[in-house]
Parts: structure tokens; C-alpha cells; sequence
């Protein structure tokens, strides 16, 4: 059997796309997995600083515990949005995804010749010449015209629509991930260090975030990194500032 070359490139293109859109939704994974570890580290780290901040003139006992109980709803209650927000979003684009498929079944079914114009067009348009156009379109739809249709003119495979749950699952676990390392540096380090080691450590894992994601995204990880330990370190400086002016003035 010979082998249809497109554009002098073999037949074996369409797996080659296949597989580029299978890593680039691993990597879309992946950079919001960094997204969500980052906001829960940002977002638990300003929460327990600022009630640090607040709580400097009482005991050390009744410091950790009230950072335990800030920490803790904030890492519940952000793993939960976080959670909702990411099921929200992945439910409307799957709901979406499903009705192109339902559509393009549809279509099918009524009227297979039309579709396959359709394809074979798909191809023309990007400068195929029309005996490759139609070499290519035939072998497609001999193998599957659902799946040929939904890539070409979609991008989208069938078998590989996001779950909203599984979406939801993976936000809520990278907030956790992320905010437990700033809520276990509050309540474990010694007192007298407590404040400067945290800040320390979340600036570092900041820049462990900031550096990951630029690098998923192809730019300069020193760049993002800077961006992100600046803007943590303004969060942790405002909330420490105003839970110290809050613990000072009598209100907490």
C-alpha cells in the first residue's frame, strides 16, 4: 500500500497533530495545576501573616491557634471555590464540545456526501491539490468520518472531552498542595523566627511556581518569577501590615 503524502509530507500527519494536541492538553493541565498551587500559597500565606501580624502580643498558643483556624477555612473555602469555579468553566466547554459532536453526527447521518465536500474543502483551503484533497478525505472517512470531521473543523476528538469533576479534582488538590506549605511554616517554625522563615519560604516557592509556569509557557522563567515573588511579596507585606495595625489598635 502506498503511503498519500500531503504537501510532500506522509499520511501520518494527522497523528503527529493528534499527539501535539494530546501534549498541549497535558500541558494546559499542567500550567493550571502551577496556577492553582500558586493562588493557594498566596492566598493561605497573606491569611495566616496577617493574623500573625494581629496576634504578635498574645501567646504563642493562642497565635497558632488562631492562624490554624484562619489558615484552614482559607485553604476550605479556596480549595472549594477554586474546585466550583474549575467545574463551572469545563462543564460549558464540555456541554459545548458534546453538542459540536452531536451536531456533527447528525450531519453525517443526513447527508454523507455534503460532509465529506465538506472535508475534502477543509483540505483545498489550506493549499492541497485537489487529488491529495481527496486521496486524504476518502481515507479519513473510511476510517472514522466522525472523528476526521470533528478534528478537521473542530480540533476536538470525541473520546477526549474534558470531565468537569476531574477538572474540579485537579484545581482543588493544587490549592491544597499550595496552601499547606505556607499554613505548616506558620505553625511549626519557633516563634521568634516564625514570621521570617515563612515569608522566606513562601517567596521561594512562589518563584518555584512562577519559574514552572513560564517554562510550560516558553518564556522567561526569571522574568515570571520576579513578577510573582513581588506580587507575593506585596500580599504578604499589605496583610502583615494591616493585621499589626488591626492588633495594635485594640479592634483584634
Amino acid at each position: 500500500m502506498t503511503t498519500v503524502e500531503i504537501a510532500g509530507k506522509p499520511a501520518q500527519e494527522p497523528a503527529r497533530k493528534s499527539e501535539k494536541g494530546n501534549l498541549a492538553q497535558r500541558l494546559n493541565w499542567l500550567r493550571a495545576g502551577v496556577l492553582g498551587a500558586n493562588d493557594g500559597i498566596v492566598s493561605v500565606a497573606a491569611i495566616v501573616v496577617g493574623v500573625a501580624g494581629a496576634t504578635t502580643a498574645q501567646s504563642t498558643s493562642t497565635a497558632q491557634a488562631a492562624a490554624l483556624a484562619a489558615g484552614a477555612a482559607g485553604l476550605i473555602g479556596g480549595a472549594i471555590s477554586m474546585a466550583l469555579g474549575e467545574y463551572v468553566s469545563v462543564s460549558s466547554q464540555s456541554d459545548s464540545q458534546r453538542a459540536l459532536v452531536a451536531q456533527e453526527r447528525k450531519r453525517l447521518a443526513d447527508d454523507p456526501g455534503r460532509e465529506f465536500e465538506r472535508l475534502k474543502t477543509a483540505y483545498l483551503e489550506q493549499g492541497i491539490s485537489p487529488e491529495t484533497a481527496q486521496a486524504v478525505a476518502e481515507e479519513l472517512t473510511r476510517k472514522n468520518a466522525l472523528s476526521a470531521q470533528l478534528r478537521t473543523h473542530y480540533n476536538i476528538d470525541e473520546e477526549e472531552i474534558v470531565s468537569p469533576w476531574h477538572a474540579a479534582l485537579a484545581s482543588a488538590l493544587a490549592f491544597t498542595v499550595g496552601a499547606i506549605l505556607p499554613l505548616l511554616s506558620i505553625l511549626l517554625f519557633p516563634a521568634p523566627v516564625r514570621l521570617p522563615l515563612t515569608f522566606a519560604v513562601v517567596l521561594v516557592a512562589l518563584a518555584v511556581t512562577g519559574a514552572v509556569g513560564a517554562w510550560i509557557g516558553g518564556a522567561k522563567a526569571s522574568r515570571a518569577a520576579t513578577r510573582v515573588v513581588l506580587g507575593g511579596a506585596l500580599a504578604l507585606g499589605a496583610t502583615f501590615l494591616i493585621g499589626s495595625l488591626l492588633g495594635h489598635s485594640g479592634i483584634v
